[in-house]
């Protein structure tokens, strides 16, 4: 837990220091271009956000197999390493920080959208709802095949590939999503992980694959260049936990050996919840030593609130980030405030990417 502070304070993050308590947050934007390689729009978007006190970028695929949507970067090839160093070099240029998300989606994908290749999961259990293909528009998603014991273990050398891949990058650090549904929230949820192996059934080996990845991350970059993203009582995807304080509790003390640099906890919105714990601070203070960031439904006068009670030591911003490249001096200065468009959320091209007017024109 850092010392009580403002937006403007800053955050020595285990010797990298944040100039603000300001996070970019991870969003999907859907404009990599071919071979899910990052290209040169990407690296505008991104510098034009160079003053947060750290980006955490969208969510890049560890694997070709861990891809869901069209458009999405990924962090296993050489051209994408090439393309991710275009970008960190720019934003560190600017004096910016930047953690790459590792990023795998399991059961949330479909074949349309990643070469034919197969979706994967803790098991052969379909997610209920659909998803954007380029070809043939809303497709439901595909059914999984159920991961063996032996192909989790290749899942987690993914994941130790890509962040070596970040590192070669210039990436200051990764980001482990375990949120928002995505395959290590499958292994997490009862509804989602019905195995009978190792990796299934009580919280101890539910929580198994998350500590397995996360672990291969700390072997690459150190505990103080990695934090790991959750989402306790959000059901988006399709994911289900009958008891997330017992899931969590297990989670965060399995990995409390660790010592990572920080825990990025989304809040869920009341539309896509179920058993919500009562008091996330607590769940996450009280079994984790480290670095807190919140997500979700904060403006600058929640935030700052959150901040000085020790609710978080780092707020994230989603929106409000995309839609202002300068959100730091925005509200430093308690300036007017872009509105988003949501209609250009995942759309190819500049608009609504890179064309959002700053304070300065």
């Amino acid at each position: 837990m850092a010392e009580n502070g403002n937006l403007f304070s800053p955050l020595d993050l285990r010797g990298l220091q944040l100039p603000n308590r300001i996070v970019m947050s991870p969003m999907t934007r859907s404009r990599a271009g071919e071979g899910d390689v990052p290209h040169d729009l990407n690296v505008e978007y991104y510098t034009q956000r160079a003053s947060a006190g750290l980006i955490v970028t969208e969510g890049v695929q560890v694997s070709a197999e861990g891809k869901g949507y069209c458009r999405t970067p990924g962090i296993y090839t050489e051209a994408q390493v090439d393309g991710w160093r275009k970008i960190t070099d720019s934003v560190h240029t600017q004096g910016g920080r930047m953690f790459l998300q590792l990023w795998h989606v399991g059961r949330v994908s479909h074949p349309l959208n990643n070469d034919g290749l197969r979706a994967v999961a803790p098991s052969a259990i379909q997610a209920a709802g659909q998803m954007f293909t380029v070809e043939e528009g809303m497709q439901p998603f595909a059914v999984p095949h159920a991961l063996t014991t032996e192909e989790v273990a290749g899942v987690v050398e993914e994941h130790r590939h890509a962040a070596a891949c970040a590192k070669a990058a210039g990436f200051d650090g990764v980001e482990f999503h375990a949120g928002q549904g995505y395959l290590p929230m499958q292994f997490l949820s009862h509804n989602s992980n019905q195995r009978d192996d190792k990796y299934g059934g009580s919280a101890a080996n539910r929580v198994r694959f998350v500590v397995e990845a996360l672990e291969a991350a700390v072997d690459v970059f150190g505990p103080e260049r990695v934090g790991m993203r959750i989402a306790p009582g959000f059901t988006f995807n399709d994911v289900f936990d009958d008891d997330p304080v017992e899931t969590y509790t297990a989670l965060l003390q399995a990995i409390k050996p660790l010592n990572i640099a920080y825990i990025h906890v989304v809040n869920p919105p009341p539309p896509m919840s179920h058993n919500v714990p009562e008091d996330m601070t607590a769940l996450v203070r009280n079994n984790f030593d480290g670095v807190l960031i919140r997500n979700g439904g904060y403006d600058q006068e929640k935030a700052e609130a959150a901040l000085k009670s020790g609710e978080a030591d780092l707020i994230a911003f989603g929106k409000l980030f995309l839609a202002n490249p300068d959100l730091p001096a925005r509200f430093a200065q308690g300036a007017d405030l872009n509105a988003w468009d949501m209609d250009t959320f995942y759309t190819p091209g500049p608009k609504g990417y890179t064309d959002y007017p700053t304070l300065s024109g």
